[in-house]
């Protein structure tokens, strides 16, 4: 069987030459719980399964939103939400990407650099609903790397083709569903509306990078709109708890170095490998830590949670939609790794000091496993 890598390992070679890297306490805090991640130093539990009677050990997740081990179940929880506000009409993805001239700014000063790229595009949309009279809605989600794990800041947004007329009345934006605004005319509104608002923000720093924000065209991108309503919550699942590198993406980490595999769209998204230095490695890790309490989902116009709250059912109504009520949360219970039929049950819990003397002393070789 293939060793696995993963992101902790690269932080365990590097030691204490993470401090060498320049990164502020919150970085730093981060990439400690990831490391500390499912090992002895969160604590753990003791699982008895109901079909073999196994008895095994789970260490703690860290949690943390960064972490390549803690997104699975938030993504799965996130899409089974998000299933339930569904509506009978087209949905395209469009992402929003910021110039390569950003990215100093951005490094120094995210929060600034993120939540106007948020307020930027919403305005973009709104400004385009506006001259249809259209309420819009969005869910947009902040991705900020590339494949190389470079600084890539840019917002994959699910929009409905079309908003609410006068009334209370949907509208698609156009007669056949298939085209929301030409993109070319969302680049530009975009620019002007982002480059608007970093001035007022931040006129000094705006003034230093202002040719190189107007040198070029910014890129919208529009795909085709979705088989489904149900296939847009689905798909956009995969971006919303998505990190900068996932474990299955390193495919080695000796003394010095890591390679992980990555695709080059360049070259139609040809399959390539990379090698790093660990320190190099992290550094780029570390630049997609967003900062503390910062909101990487965000929902906005008949999509946000006010309007949600007061008017989605109402609108899903005249529209026809079988509303799908919220399943009742039952408790997450893993399968056994040694029958892989029967549920896990905790019954036991201990803490860094490691587990209780019963299980040590030989508790939990009572009933061996057969496979």
């Amino acid at each position: 069987m293939q060793r696995l890598f993963e992101v902790a390992d690269v932080l365990g070679q590097l030691g204490t030459k993470i401090e060498n890297l320049g990164l502020n306490t919150w970085q730093l805090r981060t990439l400690s719980s990831i490391k500390k991640c499912r090992t002895s130093a969160l604590g753990g539990h003791i699982d008895a399964c109901d079909g073999c009677g196994n008895l095994s050990i789970s260490y703690n997740s860290c949690r943390n939103r960064h972490c390549p081990k803690c997104q699975g179940r938030n993504r799965e929880e996130w899409i089974d939400k998000r299933e339930t506000e569904l509506l009978p009409v087209p949905y395209f993805h469009v992402v929003f990407t910021l110039p390569e001239s950003i990215n100093s700014l951005a490094i120094n000063h995210p929060k600034i650099v993120y939540d106007t790229l948020f307020e930027a595009t919403w305005e973009t949309l709104q400004t385009f609903g506006k001259a249809k009279e259209m309420q819009m809605g969005m869910i947009a989600v902040l991705h900020t790397w590339g494949q190389q794990l470079s600084l890539h800041p840019h917002l994959h947004c699910i929009v409905p083709g079309g908003g609410i007329h006068k009334g209370g009345q949907w509208q698609n934006s156009k007669t056949d569903g298939k085209f929301l605004f030409p993109v070319k005319a969302l680049s530009k509104v975009f620019r002007a509306k982002y480059c608007q608002k970093l001035k007022a923000k931040e006129p000094i720093k705006y003034e230093r990078i202002r040719q190189e924000l107007w040198q070029k065209p910014w890129v919208v991108f529009a795909k085709k709109p979705f088989g489904s309503p149900k296939s847009v919550v689905e798909y956009l699942g995969r971006y919303t708890h998505k990190i900068a590198i996932s474990n299955n993406r390193i495919k080695s980490i000796d003394s010095e170095n890591v390679t992980f595999d990555y695709k080059d769209y360049r070259v139609a998204g040809v399959k390539k490998q990379m090698k790093l230095t660990h320190q190099e490695f992290i550094r780029r890790f570390a630049l997609h830590i967003l900062p503390k309490r910062f909101v990487k989902i965000r929902h906005y116009g008949f999509l946000s949670s006010t309007w949600k709250r007061e008017k989605l059912k109402l609108l899903q109504e005249k529209l026809q939609v079988k509303v799908l009520e919220k399943a009742e949360k039952k408790p997450f219970l893993p399968k056994c790794p040694c029958c892989k039929t029967g549920n896990l049950h905790r019954i036991a819990v201990f803490d860094q000091r490691g587990p209780p003397a019963w299980y040590l002393g030989g508790g939990q070789n009572s009933i061996p496993c057969k496979s």
